[in-house]
């Protein structure tokens, strides 16, 4: 059987405790975490929460993903059009990278299967190939459709281009 990337449907904040369920059946999962400045009365603390919400995605066969269902925690897979969904081995490495990458990262729903590319008109703007849709002032934004979601991160200080490790190694940029 083939192996895909599916999305487990979890109760509130159960994301941790099923992955770590998963983990210890040996089904590969992934959770993607972003670290958010939280500020207390005294100091600031750095928390990492789950990106998706109620959202683990799992490698696995249609029929392990349909036993996961009985699991705790677990409330259901994430179907589209009355079939499991499958995401793209590309779009997961592209959240692992941009959450590897960046911090204060936000979701923008998006219609589903979208082939639309969004063009900017500004000219301070770049359009990049693939999956990355606008970098605009400090602005970084993915587009995932298969999800149905796109993730815009808000850069600080370092500019795209001045980091030591290049953005999105396979992305070639062009001026627009």
């Amino acid at each position: 059987m083939q192996k895909n990337w599916y999305v487990i449907y979890t109760k509130p904040q159960c994301e941790k405790k099923v992955a770590t369920f998963l983990t210890k059946r040996k089904i590969e999962n992934f959770v993607p975490l972003v670290s958010s400045d939280a500020q207390n009365t005294r100091r600031n603390k750095v928390v990492h929460k789950p990106l998706f919400k109620s959202y683990v995605f799992i490698h696995a066969t249609e029929q392990d993903a349909a036993f996961l269902k009985q699991a705790d925690g677990v409330i259901n897979l994430l179907y589209w059009l009355g079939q499991p969904a499958v995401i793209n081995q590309a779009e997961i490495d592209a959240i692992r990278e941009f959450t590897s990458d960046y911090q204060n990262i936000d979701l923008e729903k998006l219609s589903v299967n979208s082939n639309v590319i969004e063009k900017s008109i500004f000219r301070s703007s770049y359009e990049i190939e693939g999956n990355v849709l606008a970098v605009k002032n400090k602005t970084i934004k993915i587009n995932l459709p298969s999800l149905g979601y796109a993730m815009i991160a808000n850069l600080k200080e370092d500019s795209i281009f001045g980091r030591e490790r290049s953005m999105l190694q396979n992305y070639t940029f062009a001026q627009s």
